[in-house]
């Protein structure tokens, strides 16, 4: 059965329209259930002795105080459970070249960071795992930190792991084309340094994970905060030595995740070890001082890029270097190498040219570990492009839209391959400008700055397109090294009275899963969304999937949601149609009633249908199918990536006194194919925009030459407040994936791909005429005063 999604007429038609959240009310009265809520018999409480130092040997470990108090049940070193949790190194067989060291739960023999955790405290409360903690003694032998990502490699700097021979980690060249050649004829060549900061997720709810091991079952029981359940599932069976369908992982309420819940880390894996050793249920809980040292950083890049054009301003090259630093491990199980291998595919996204060079250096260094947060790589990416394509129009006198009209790649040049070598399905750079400098009414505002200008008054008005992958396919992530899921499943089964019961692998961490899930089914089978019961993030019920990242919750997730309630449909019609003695292609379902297909004359209710089914099936014809139940999985295979794209704009004004930068309205326009809720699709962009937004303004991990995080509080790290937040215009242009019959791209990373860099064009627009340009992020009141010579630099 074909179903044009764009039809508004359509019967029982859900896909396309805003409908409210299922679990919205659950959770604004305070009803949610995360892991910390739960409370199991026998439960303890694990503390971790985290390292003080960025890098340092481990001589000796006292732990008999922290055993005599009375709350304290048990302490454990690395070296205990390495004799029950295997190490694993964050490494994927397709990354040629790429090392990394193994990885242990708690340090064995050196702590490579400060926060690494040494030793585990078991006590009867949390309170009594951390007094233990406290009275454990450590005695380290401090040895040189490497923390500079630009000297990593230099002969003189010190390597943190010796079996290497030195602090690389992967490198990497994307090159096509005659690049040297091209920028040695090119009329015009441009070129700039960027650096983007470390920062990290701030989730509302820490990370958190309560394990419990049966041996008279041979279960573990693993409730986490975490978007991909069945990859734990399959890491800590690998890892503990039990059989898969011995591990049931559960992810129920998630407060928020961007990435920072889809990784593999030390402290959970030793809960849950500690957990097997003890025979009973162990919980840790990250308090938010240990977030800002434990959990995953991001974005901690250097490069210097430059483009080359014609005397038309068409782009003909682009040569990027970059260098990005993970910290002393690469993440497991994804890696830590990805983000600046995307930085290589992602240069020059959605422009034409044919000739192009980027090379990533990924450096160990003694910080946190950098890992994949939300849009990996793409901020980078974007930044450099639109830095070098907006210097190049101000340096020939182009207007910024002007030379993007004249570069962008056509609309109708689809499908392609890029220089860079991504291919492409269908996007609309073009349709999407067009519908950006509609809705800033451009001219107007261009107008606008300039009376301004005349007063005294520096704004800025900066643009960035950009392109962004989602619905991954086994290209990345399914093969070799690491056993991560790139398919998705669906389960949809009808209950007696005709309500739903949907099961997905996908999961919930707030960007409204349930929601379109729930949606798709219930047009899928021909009942209202009220109808359809979502259950997710347990591996004991849902089909296994890859669970929720990269964007691909409503193009993996969703389309196997579509199939399998299309064919629940279709055991429900065969039934209804023997029932009433008539063609099941003559019948139809629409809120929850079997309806004439031509006429929509009600015929019978499904609850009719339910009753006859699962309480009087003999009456049925022989022969008859009678499971109302179906699973589908879906997996794309056609291109790598399901790439949306689209622009933004910032309009921002600079206080040339103060330097701090006051966002006055941002605009969005985004083309992430079908769109299933409006609403939905809307928040995730504007949740984006603003963590892109503290990505430009205010989020900054530092450390200090001895590798010594110097602002791990809320008192210290800035994050971005509501009061700061401009008013967001949000327009959409349509292109569907061809891939599936449901069209849905991603939409939960482009916020966050395209903000930093129109924030950052819009800041050196505003203050180009004071001769200053800024590019390193965050774009803080002193760095915007060094950049115009207010103060020194």
């Amino acid at each position: 059965m074909t179903i044009r999604f764009e039809d508004p007429n359509r019967p029982n038609s859900y896909i396309g329209r805003t409908v409210p959240r299922p679990n919205a009310g659950r959770l604004v009265k305070g009803r949610g259930r995360y892991v910390d809520d739960i409370l199991l018999p026998r439960m303890v409480h694990v503390a971790f002795v985290r390292s003080p130092y960025a890098h340092a040997r481990i001589a000796a470990i006292e732990t008999s105080q922290a055993k005599s108090l009375s709350g304290v049940l048990a302490v454990f070193t690395g070296r205990d459970l390495a004799e029950v949790c295997t190490p694993w190194e964050g490494r994927l067989a397709h990354l040629e070249g790429m090392k990394t060291p193994p990885q242990h739960p708690l340090a064995v023999e050196r702590a490579c960071w400060v926060g690494e955790p040494v030793v585990a405290v078991v006590g009867r409360t949390r309170a009594d795992a951390e007094e233990g903690a406290a009275m454990v003694e450590i005695e380290f032998e401090a040895l040189p930190a490497v923390t500079d990502i630009r000297t990593a490699l230099d002969p003189e700097t010190p390597v943190i792991h010796e079996a290497f021979g030195d602090n690389l980690c992967f490198r990497k060249t994307n090159e096509k084309g005659e690049v040297d050649r091209i920028f040695a004829e090119a009329h015009t060549v441009v070129e700039e340094s960027f650096k983007t900061a470390r920062h990290t997720g701030v989730t509302l709810e820490p990370r958190v994970i309560l394990a419990d091991w049966s041996e008279a079952e041979g279960e573990m029981t693993v409730h986490v905060s975490n978007q991909a359940p069945h990859m734990l599932q399959v890491l800590l069976a690998s890892h503990l030595g039990i059989p898969e369908s011995g591990v049931r992982v559960i992810c129920g309420d998630v407060g928020g995740s961007f990435g920072v819940k889809v990784h593999v880390y030390p402290d959970e894996v030793a809960t849950a070890a500690i957990a097997k050793i003890l025979g009973r249920p162990v919980k840790f809980s990250s308090d938010r001082l240990e977030a800002f040292t434990s959990d995953i950083h991001a974005r901690d890049h250097e490069a210097t890029g430059r483009i080359a054009l014609d005397e038309t301003g068409r782009i003909l090259a682009f040569d990027v270097d970059d260098w990005t630093g993970i910290g002393p491990y690469s993440i497991y199980p994804r890696t830590s190498a990805v983000e600046g291998l995307q930085v290589t595919n992602l240069i020059g996204g959605p422009y034409e040219f044919d000739h192009y060079r980027c090379r990533t250096s990924v450096v160990f260094q003694n910080k946190g570990i950098c890992a994949q947060y939300r849009a990996v790589g793409h901020p980078v990416a974007v930044a450099i492009t639109e830095g070098l394509v907006d210097k190049a129009a101000a340096q020939m006198g182009l207007d910024p839209v002007e030379i993007r009209r004249r570069n962008l790649i056509r609309d109708d040049a689809y499908p392609r391959t890029t220089a860079a070598g991504l291919k492409l399905e269908a996007l609309s750079h073009h349709k999407s400008l067009d519908a950006l400098i509609e809705a800033m009414d451009y001219e107007a505002l261009r107008s606008e700055q300039a009376s301004l200008r005349e007063k005294g008054v520096h704004r800025g008005i900066g643009i960035a397109s950009f392109i962004e992958l989602t619905n991954p396919s086994p290209f990345m992530y399914g093969i070799g090294g690491a056993r991560i899921s790139a398919q998705d499943g669906c389960t949809v089964r009808m209950d007696p009275d005709g309500s739903v019961v949907a099961l997905t692998g996908v999961t919930e961490q707030g960007q409204g899963t349930e929601a379109i899930t729930a949606q798709i089914v219930a047009e899928a089978v021909g009942v209202s969304p009220g109808m359809v019961r979502i259950v997710t993030g347990d591996t004991r019920v849902t089909p296994f999937g890859g669970g929720t990242w990269a964007s691909r919750g409503a193009g993996i997730g969703g389309e196997a949601a579509l199939q399998a309630g299309r064919a629940v449909r279709g055991q429900v019609l065969a039934v209804a149609a023997a029932m009433l003695q008539a063609n099941a292609k003559d019948l139809d379902i629409r809120d929850g009633i079997v309806v004439d297909a031509g006429t929509g004359a009600e015929r019978m209710p499904l609850a009719e249908i339910g009753r006859i089914v699962y309480f009087r099936g003999d009456t049925l014809p022989k022969g008859l199918p009678r499971e109302l139940m179906q699973t589908r999985h879906f997996l794309t295979s056609d291109y790598p990536y399901a790439f949306t794209n689209g622009v933004q704009a910032s309009y921002v004004e600079v206080d040339a006194e103060t330097g701090f930068v006051k966002l006055l309205k941002h605009w969005c326009v985004e083309d992430c194919g079908r769109i299933i809720n409006p609403l939905l699709v809307d928040e995730q962009i504007r949740g984006g925009i603003v963590q892109g937004l503290g990505a430009a303004l205010f989020e900054e991990i530092c450390y200090d030459e001895a590798g010594q995080l110097l602002n791990g509080t809320m008192a210290d790290y800035l994050v971005p407040m509501s009061g700061e937040m401009p008013d967001m215009i949000i327009r959409h242009v349509e292109t569907p994936t061809a891939e599936s019959e449901l069209g849905a791209k991603g939409a939960g990373e482009a916020g966050t791909a395209g903000a930093p860099a129109a924030v950052m064009n819009a800041i050196n627009d505003a203050i180009r005429p004071l001769g200053g340009s800024v590019t390193h992020m965050p774009f803080t009141p002193e760095r915007v005063l060094r950049a115009i010579g207010a103060i020194g630099k």
